[in-house]
């Protein structure tokens, strides 16, 4: 299949283009003030076609595998009032969010950027609900000293730029606010990604937030409900506790790699351990579910947790993930009595 979307002529003539010093040729000449301005303005036409040239290579796509992207892409109730921007795997967690709460009658929904540059402003506004009156953009990135973080700032560009040519003069810009979450694989999740969409119904919303830590210095941060779930009861979730290289994350690996590939389950696997890794605590959280797993998150609320060293039980609250009536492995060196004891 995408050996299929590859043209190899292009393939070929990329590679003849290579630098080759059997064919030396001159780059990165000096250019000075009296065409230097006009050779930068030359490139426009090109970054012009680039948003066109993507979504007829995703409409390709599309035709050969089933699954159909657009330069952005709208998840979530058609009249939604408050809406939620952002890229990368965040999404798959606030797409969580959206459809349990559109589910509880809010009306909420979330917009999914693929092509962030160039930022294709018509593209964007027409992605929109016409009914949006706030918006929350979420950057996974920070910015010292700016006014916003960069997708902020383009959807405020972008707003200001295309709103009005699509609803009219006389429709009023939505409320955009601006906030962080999952800076160096912080954790990101449905309950946090609802906590951002009832900040667009307070009476003045945080300009400025942030989500996932408790920020006691600039007070910037917004408190999430930890009990908001939304993964349905058919869906398993383990937690495995081990000790780095005893083997833990390799098999439980291999039992994603069995059950995804031999049965109807849809199945995903984390694994969390540290720089040290060898002799160090790891955490491999795996789901099984007959749907498809957006949950870009750890398992905290786990149906079946695992010890595979026993001495962890001095050292670690191994059932801080487990649900009432989750079923708990030991893998103990003594016999029953023993280890309850």
């Amino acid at each position: 299949d995408v050996r299929a979307m590859i043209d190899e002529e292009l393939v070929r003539a990329h590679r003849q283009r290579a630098m080759n010093p059997d064919q030396p040729i001159l780059r990165g000449t000096a250019q000075n003030p009296d065409v230097f301005f006009q050779a930068r303005e030359a490139c426009n036409p090109f970054y012009l076609a680039v948003p066109g040239i993507v979504q007829e290579t995703m409409d390709r796509f599309a035709k050969l595998v089933g699954r159909q992207y657009h330069l952005f892409d709208y998840v979530g109730a058609p009249d939604a009032d408050r809406v939620i921007v952002m890229m990368g795997s965040g999404a798959g967690a606030t797409e969580e969010a959206v459809h349990e709460l559109n589910r509880r009658g809010q009306k909420v929904g979330l917009l999914k950027v693929r092509l962030y540059r160039p930022f294709d402003v018509a593209a964007f506004v027409a992605a929109l609900p016409r009914s949006v009156r706030g918006i929350a953009v979420l950057d996974r990135t920070k910015e010292p000293g700016a006014l916003g973080e960069p997708l902020y700032l383009d959807v405020v560009g972008a707003l200001f730029q295309g709103w009005s040519s699509r609803m009219g003069n006389g429709t009023p810009l939505p409320t955009v606010i601006g906030g962080r979450y999952g800076l160096s694989s912080k954790e990101f999740t449905p309950a946090m990604a609802a906590r951002v969409l009832d900040e667009l119904s307070a009476h003045e919303p945080k300009r400025q937030f942030t989500v996932g830590i408790t920020d006691d210095v600039t007070h910037l941060s917004l408190k999430w409900d930890p009990d908001f779930a939304t993964e349905g009861t058919d869906v398993t979730r383990a937690v495995f506790f081990g000790l780095g290289s005893d083997g833990t994350v390799g098999a439980t690996k291999n039992s994603v790699k069995i059950i995804g590939e031999n049965t109807p389950l849809f199945a995903q696997g984390y694994f969390v351990y540290d720089s040290k890794k060898a002799g160090s605590v790891t955490v491999s959280h795996v789901r099984f579910s007959p749907r498809d797993i957006n949950a870009t998150y750890l398992i905290d609320r786990a149906n079946f947790v695992a010890c595979h060293q026993f001495n962890f039980l001095e050292r670690i609250d191994v059932l801080t993930a487990a649900l009432p009536g989750a079923t708990f492995l030991l893998n103990s060196p003594y016999g029953p009595d023993a280890v309850w004891d």
